[in-house]
């Protein structure tokens, strides 16, 4: 899926970002991982409410060309727990998932969990028709967008769910106004979905980072950007970014990273909880009511589904020693990734169904702001 590029996004606006980027500096860099979006905006209410609808579901496959699930070691975080991702329990103990990873609003979880179970029945016939008693744990997330979008209605459909994976491709990811990002607020200004990735290198081997958020986070006064707190002048100098304006954090953020390079869960434990200090770059302390959820995969150590696994296995794991620049390239592409979530966006709200106009970022005050500071690139 290779989506319309409408507004540049943080790199491109000048911001004096760390690190280097993949080819796309998006999750898709890490190869054989395919995303996906379905995106529903509409701006009357459905007969009998009265809200619009504005949300969907993003899909994230690893190994998303293989004909059968490929069990990928992973690791999570919980920096704070207000929040719901789905099979996290197994993968704090088996260490590992298969399938796809979604993310969505909160109210449609249980939706996004049965239409990835059916098309996981449907995209594996042979596997899980073979008689082999096999079931199916999807990894789904989500954050709220009650703000923006009539949640109560639990608009997502089975088929929502399938258009975002059939529709997962390769290439560059479309942020913002997407997929279960849709309705999501940062900082006071209209958020969403965004991603980045790093190349980063462990002994004599260079390695691919990528990250992708669902962005939801933040209150307005806090938004820092390339070490500048720039929220409380932002906010004074745009016509209300949320109406009212947030006095608590109440949003979630949810972040995922992908690597190719050969971790053992116990390390991508400590990767996932890297995005913790991604985030904080930004300016979020981890507010009480909001869901700050990270998961870490590894699209290396390929191995058959585990019923079909030899008894002894064994696996490449680079030495912690190495980890520092993984690491690094974590917290970077984390921080970059909301970036270009704000950057993408677009306003919302504001109709006469709405309780807010919730407005995009605004970047040239940003640009100049950034700029009395000297943390614009010059080209």
């Amino acid at each position: 899926m290779t989506p319309t590029r409408i507004k540049p996004r943080a790199r491109e606006i000048g911001l004096d970002l760390p690190g280097t980027p993949g080819p796309l500096n998006a999750i898709t860099d890490v190869a054989g991982l395919h995303t996906g979006h379905c995106t529903l905006i509409e701006n009357e209410p459905r007969p009998g409410r009265e809200m619009p609808v504005r949300t969907g579901v993003t899909a994230i496959i690893p190994h998303a060309a293989a004909s059968a699930p490929v069990p990928v070691f992973a690791g999570m975080h919980r920096f704070n727990g207000n929040g719901e991702m789905t099979g996290s329990h197994w993968i704090e103990d088996g260490g590992y998932f298969l399938g796809p990873v979604l993310i969505t609003n909160t109210h449609s979880v249980g939706m996004v969990h049965h239409g990835a179970i059916k098309w996981m029945l449907e995209r594996y016939a042979d596997v899980y028709g073979g008689g082999d008693d096999l079931w199916i744990m999807p990894v789904v997330a989500e954050t709220y967008d009650g703000v923006l979008n009539d949640i109560n209605g639990q608009h997502i459909t089975a088929d929502d769910v399938k258009h975002a994976l059939q529709s997962a491709g390769p290439g560059p990811v479309a942020e913002g106004n997407t997929g279960g990002g849709t309705g999501m607020i940062t900082y006071g200004f209209k958020g969403g979905t965004g991603t980045s990735s790093r190349v980063s290198g462990a002994g004599d081997q260079t390695y691919t980072v990528g990250t992708l958020v669902q962005a939801n986070h933040g209150i307005g006064d806090w938004l820092t950007v390339c070490g500048i707190p720039v929220g409380r002048e932002l906010h004074g100098a745009s016509s209300g970014a949320e109406s009212p304006p947030a006095k608590t954090e109440r949003g979630s953020i949810i972040v995922v990273i992908a690597t190719d390079a050969p971790l053992a869960p116990h390390q991508l434990k400590r990767l996932a909880r890297r995005a913790s200090i991604g985030i904080g770059r930004n300016g979020t302390p981890g507010g009480n009511s909001s869901g700050d959820i990270f998961l870490a995969f590894s699209t290396a150590n390929t191995r058959p589904m585990p019923h079909r696994a030899p008894p002894v296995m064994s696996i490449e794991m680079l030495n912690d020693e190495l980890l520092d620049p993984i690491y690094l390239a974590a917290v970077e592409s984390v921080e970059e990734a909301v970036l270009n979530a704000m950057c993408a966006a677009e306003d919302m709200g504001g109709t006469v169904h709405d309780r807010a106009l919730v407005r995009a970022l605004p970047t040239a005050k940003l640009i100049e702001i950034l700029q009395r500071h000297g943390r614009i690139k010059r080209c």
